[in-house]
């Protein structure tokens, strides 16, 4: 007897052969309309909302590129010094792009909110810090940072609304505020991140009024040249793809992981079974935005992690636990590879692109393993376009 992942495999194989309006209704059985719609588009209407775009290049003002300044090397310096035939990684981040779906899934409300705000900082990969080829050319040159957001809400929507609306902005604010020295630049970005959720968490209050039983997640990734740089709050994941790994970036905060357990007991409070570890019996994750009402308990802090990107990265999947409840790191890893490859190598001009693709199945098979949450997912691909197209051509 086939395994239920065997089974979604065949899955797979026969979607993949389908046309893309086909895709909606396949694995699953589930069917809805896909909408194509702006990258800035949440989704708050109920149903689904599907995105999809290819980051675009940030026009520069050629004088407002900072240059190197000095004397032009020799042959023999060239020869001797390996770093001069450096780049950056990600070749001033112009080749990314990305899908999404958020859908409501089984639950009555939609509370589930995401994120994609491409270019909403443009800094030298050497100021953002953590650039792979200090110095160089591309390190000198101005290049977009792009943020990616997927905000699970409960009690309500109203803080995830407002967190997709509002955050980038808070984080790029606090960023600027920094003045720590650029060789400590992580530093930088946990202060940036730390103050910003924290602002967040604070203006919620006012300017979302929200109510204080109401509460969101807070995982984000922010996309410079040569970095992936995530945070997080609560339960929902980011993974990274690369080569045949599936890369965990992020660790879920729940009551009963042990640090956090230690935590919220030594703040007098406590973690009971109740349909799982939840603190007092309520919630099922040990940090959010909001939930004032459960401070000191839960609170708006969030992990932070970097990754250094290469080559060989494939693709960085965010997702809320309406997918992760019901599928593994591992497994999630596994389709988006599988698709995203298979798509690549199509001689096809396609009007969806794989990122998408890849955002749909995930979604057709958590509905279909009976994820009874809001499933919201963001699909980035990390593989160039440039060379994508190269790559067909040479086929031609």
């Amino acid at each position: 007897m086939e395994t239920l992942l065997e089974q979604e495999e065949g899955q797979l194989d026969r979607v993949d052969s389908l046309p893309d309006a086909d895709l909606a209704s396949t694995s699953s059985g589930l069917s809805f309309v896909l909408t194509t719609e702006d990258s800035r588009s949440t989704t708050s209407s109920g149903d689904i909302s599907t995105s999809s775009g290819e980051i675009p290049v940030i026009p520069v003002d050629e004088a407002a590129v900072p240059r190197l300044v000095g004397p032009i090397p020799s042959i023999e310096d060239l020869t001797a010094t390996p770093t001069a035939r450096l780049k950056c990684v990600g070749r001033n981040n112009k080749g990314v792009s990305w899908g999404l779906t958020s859908v409501i899934g089984r639950r009555r409300e939609m509370e589930d909110a995401v994120a994609v705000k491409p270019g909403f900082m443009s800094r030298t990969c050497d100021h953002v810090g953590g650039c792979m080829a200090p110095g160089s050319r591309t390190s000198a040159e101005i290049s977009p940072l792009h943020f990616f957001g997927v905000y699970d809400g409960h009690g309500g929507s109203q803080v995830a609304k407002f967190c997709a609306e509002r955050m980038h902005e808070v984080i790029a604010e606090e960023w600027d505020r920094e003045t720590i020295d650029e060789c400590e630049w992580q530093r930088r970005w946990e202060v940036a991140f730390s103050s910003g959720f924290k602002r967040a968490d604070d203006e919620v209050m006012t300017e979302a009024s929200a109510p204080e039983m109401v509460g969101s997640t807070a995982v984000v990734v922010v996309l410079s040249g040569c970095q992936i740089i995530t945070s997080n709050c609560g339960d929902s994941r980011a993974v990274l793809c690369r080569g045949t790994e599936t890369i965990p970036l992020t660790v879920d905060q729940k009551p009963d992981r042990q640090d956090e357990l230690m935590r919220i007991e030594g703040e007098g409070g406590k973690v009971i079974n109740w349909n799982g570890a939840r603190v007092f019996g309520v919630l099922a994750m040990s940090r959010a935005i909001g939930d004032r009402y459960l401070r000191p308990w839960i609170i708006p802090v969030p992990e932070i992690t970097f990754m250094t990107r290469t080559d060989e990265d494939e693709c960085l999947i965010l997702a809320s636990d309406g997918l992760w409840d019901v599928m593994t790191n591992e497994e999630v890893g596994e389709v988006a590879r599988r698709l995203l490859r298979r798509r690549r190598r199509s001689l096809m001009v396609e009007e969806v692109s794989p990122a998408q693709v890849v955002a749909d199945n995930l979604t057709e098979i958590a509905y279909g393993r009976n994820s009874s949450d809001n499933i919201s997912i963001i699909v980035v691909d990390l593989k160039a376009k440039k060379k994508r197209q190269l790559r067909q051509q040479t086929r031609e």
